[in-house]
């Protein structure tokens, strides 16, 4: 069963960082695209940021760029979104995906495996 997990969400002041982390059980993720999503109250789910199967030119939502970055973990089995000088409009639920075409990151196609989300809020 694949299954995907995400940590290392909490409250953190403007200008701090959080690293969460987005691991997997029943799958190899370094076969798969993932994809880092997020939903705020109110507002439709975005996608923050993408790594394709390659591991080639990460993608990033312009509001987060510069600011966080996507990495493999591959002794993890494992995606990490370091992110750095939090605002509070960062404050979301953050949710992982998982997808194995190709060109998930690109062909604005959905993805299929999803986490079950870590919670961010960015307050003083």
């Amino acid at each position: 069963q694949l299954q995907l997990v995400e940590s290392g969400g909490g409250l953190v002041q403007p200008g701090g960082s959080l690293r969460l982390s987005c691991a997997a059980s029943g799958f190899t993720l370094d076969a798969y695209a993932i994809g880092w999503f997020r939903q705020a109250p109110g507002k439709e789910r975005e996608r923050v940021s993408c790594l394709s199967k390659s591991n080639l030119s990460p993608d990033y939502a312009d509001s987060v760029r510069g600011r966080f970055t996507i990495a493999r973990d591959y002794a993890k089995n494992a995606v990490t979104l370091q992110m750095n000088s939090l605002k509070p409009e960062d404050t979301a639920v953050y949710y992982c995906a998982a997808e194995n075409r190709p060109w998930a990151c690109a062909d604005g196609g959905t993805f299929n495996h999803w986490g079950q989300g870590t919670s961010v809020t960015v307050s003083s």
